[in-house]
């Protein structure tokens, strides 16, 4: 059945909206586009929401049904909004059109034919506690030794198990790619999979996961629903099609496999999420999967002047898979981007708390300033050096950096060393063994402060050998505190047992390693323990002190993002820190062509962000852990580009640091 537009006046009074006038050429072509399947390629800033909008209008203008329509996006913020304004543009009835997440559009299928999956129809929906609970119990229950600490807790499991359905992956191939680190466990993970699935069917239960999933088995498996609902959405619009992984690709293929009237808006040079599942290859291969498609490219940027676009377009060019585009921008012509090296990346902390300054002083808001950061531990100086400055700051990236629990945990063990009598810090590390809870945990504090010798204190078995291994770690401790730096005895603890204690716990453990690492190093400035913990406790409570940036208009506050948490936003100025090779392209990325150019396209984003001013920052010396300072290769991504296209800018300080 073919689902052609009408070109005859809609029962309710027929095209009210002057499309050619409210869109530029491109929007215009995509929203009135005849149906088959299309793929808008939307470049950054170049209206991508506006032409989803206007095209469900155009749809419902023209013939369409709400009811037959299917809009899918990754956040059900976008569908509101997009609903929201659709409802503002026509005079009908949007309600029964099917507008939401791939989740909330699952959840409605399987609550409708929940019996097709042997499911009751009141089934519950486990929330990622809940999820994380009933895979412990399966662990418990499991032949895994509870004294072995090297196993993936619950939390790093769920992980396994999630990018597994959301990849159409077996758990073992997840461990190959993602945790190779766990392999040997690889049998007995996979038994606890099952029985968490076996769980789940008991309970009457389905987890996150399960949405797509069961939504997807659902369909395969019964012949007659799939042919009803592929009726049923005459028309299928899905946004930032170039997020998707496996099994949204397959669902949204299964729903238009009978008349491939789909549309997916996205853009490759955005692809930047591989990492937790998303698969570049579904926007790239969409053309071969649905013969026929239009390509509709959306260049015209509104966002970021020519100067930003230009130094754009010709770094992601150098991507060799890719649709090719070239932002043209409408607002006029402004400065080059700004490339800056430094000396060091506590100087490059101080030239960025001091430009903002300066741009603040000449009429921008805090808040309409970015800092991005392919890691968060690229952010530890700067951090640092606003807090010393009074200048506000938000962190949409995590939680400040020494507010983090891994950073709390390593400078426990060193607060413990040092006063005996820290009963917070005891707890905090005894908790952290297996079996041991808070009243365990008290009642081992008890012993210890009452001089009950460690190899006598009471504790669970599953714990006596991270117990032994705790009191011996804290007896190295005691003698490293009379010689070593602060620096030398994080990396103690690190190496005596919290980075096993990492590699189990969570499931971003490298993430946190180089965090630590960054934490040694700064702590490798302090001669005495005492000091460090001093500055880090200063560190963590100073931005509450009272009159912390009173100077600035109430919220007002500089921002600071990782570039994987900023895509979709802008600011007037953009700082991008650390471009070093190694760190930006991470090492492990740019193993592979595949990895550099996901690196590149998330260089990209973070260019694409910045409306007027770009500053482009790399150190030249950066203070190793292991091996002290080393000088630093600019990131291979500042060769993409011409110099002309840019500012060179070279900072040389003559100053004592703190008068810069």
């Amino acid at each position: 059945m073919d689902y052609t537009l009408t070109t005859n006046p809609h029962p309710h009074g027929g095209p009210q909206i002057d499309y050619k006038s409210l869109l530029n050429d491109e929007q215009y072509a995509a929203v009135s586009a005849q149906p088959g399947p299309l793929l808008v390629i939307a470049g950054a800033g170049s209206g991508k929401t506006r032409t989803l909008t206007y095209r469900v209008a155009f749809l419902v203008e023209h013939g369409i049904s709400p009811e037959n329509i299917l809009l899918l996006t990754f956040t059900n913020k976008a569908a509101k909004e997009m609903l929201r304004r659709v409802e503002d543009l026509l005079p009908h009835d949007i309600s029964r059109l099917w507008g939401g997440t791939f989740h909330h559009v699952g959840h409605r299928l399987i609550r409708h034919h929940a019996d097709l999956l042997g499911l009751d129809r009141n089934f519950n929906i486990l929330d990622r506690d809940d999820a994380k609970e009933l895979i412990a119990a399966c662990l418990a229950e499991s032949t895994v030794d509870p004294k072995d600490k090297k196993f993936p807790k619950a939390e790093v499991l769920q992980d396994i198990y999630g990018l597994s359905a959301n990849t159409e992956l077996t758990a073992e191939q997840v461990l190959e790619s993602h945790y190779p680190y766990f392999d040997e466990y690889a049998i007995q993970i996979n038994a606890i999979g099952k029985a968490y699935v076996e769980r789940k069917q008991r309970t009457g239960g389905v987890d996150y996961d399960d949405l797509l999933t069961l939504t997807v088995k659902l369909l395969k498996n019964n012949p007659d629903l799939l042919e009803f609902y592929q009726n049923k959405f005459q028309h299928i619009l899905v946004d930032e099609y170039q997020d998707t992984n496996k099994i949204q690709a397959d669902l949204v293929d299964l729903l238009a496999a009978k008349h491939h009237q789909v549309m997916v808006v996205g853009d490759d040079a955005q692809s930047i999420y591989s990492w937790r599942g998303a698969n570049f290859e579904n926007i790239m291969s969409f053309p071969d999967r649905h013969p026929g498609t239009q390509i509709i490219r959306i260049e015209t940027n509104y966002r970021s002047t020519p100067e930003i676009l230009n130094l754009a377009n010709v770094t992601i060019s150098q991507n060799t898979k890719q649709f090719p585009k070239e932002l043209r921008a409408v607002k006029k012509s402004g400065v080059k981007p700004a490339l800056i090296s430094l000396d060091d990346s506590r100087q490059q902390a101080m030239f960025v708390a001091q430009r903002a300054l300066e741009l603040h002083d000449e009429g921008i808001n805090l808040g309409d300033i970015a800092v991005l950061y392919r890691s968060h531990f690229h952010s530890m100086e700067l951090q640092m050096e606003l807090t010393k400055r009074n200048i506000p700051f938000q962190i949409t990236s995590g939680l400040r950096f020494f507010e983090q629990a891994h950073v709390k945990d390593a400078a426990a063990y060193l607060k413990f060393a040092l006063n005996a009598n820290d009963e917070v810090s005891f707890k905090r590390l005894a908790t952290m063994l297996p079996g041991v809870g808070g009243k365990t945990a008290h009642k081992a504090w008890e012993s210890v402060a009452n001089g009950t010798p460690w190899d006598k204190v009471k504790i669970p078995a599953k714990a006596e050998k991270e117990w032994k291994q705790w009191g011996e770690t804290h007896r190295q401790l005691l003698e490293k505190m009379k010689s070593d730096t602060p620096g030398h005895q994080l990396q103690h603890v690190l190496d005596a047992m919290y980075e096993d204690f990492l590699k189990a716990r969570y499931a971003n453990y490298n993430n946190r390693l180089e965090d630590l690492h960054q934490l040694i190093q700064f702590a490798d400035g302090f001669k005495e323990t005492t000091e460090f913990l001093a500055q880090l406790s200063l560190m963590t409570n100073m931005e509450t002190e009272q009159g912390m940036g009173a100077q600035y208009a109430e919220h007002e506050a500089l921002k600071l993002s990782s570039i994987h948490q900023a895509k979709g936003l802008e600011w007037k100025a953009v700082f991008v820190i650390m471009l070093c090779d190694g760190l930006f392209p991470s090492s492990r990325a740019a193993e592979t062509t595949e990895g550099e150019e996901e690196e590149r396209r998330l260089f990209y984003v973070a260019v694409t962000r910045a409306q007027e001013e770009l500053y482009l920052l790399y150190p030249q010396i950066r203070s190793n852990a292991n091996y002290g300072e080393t000088w630093q290769k600019p990131s291979r991504f500042l060769s993409d580009f011409p110099r002309d296209l840019c500012n060179v800018w070279t900072i040389k300080t003559e100053k004592p640091w703190g008068e810069y």
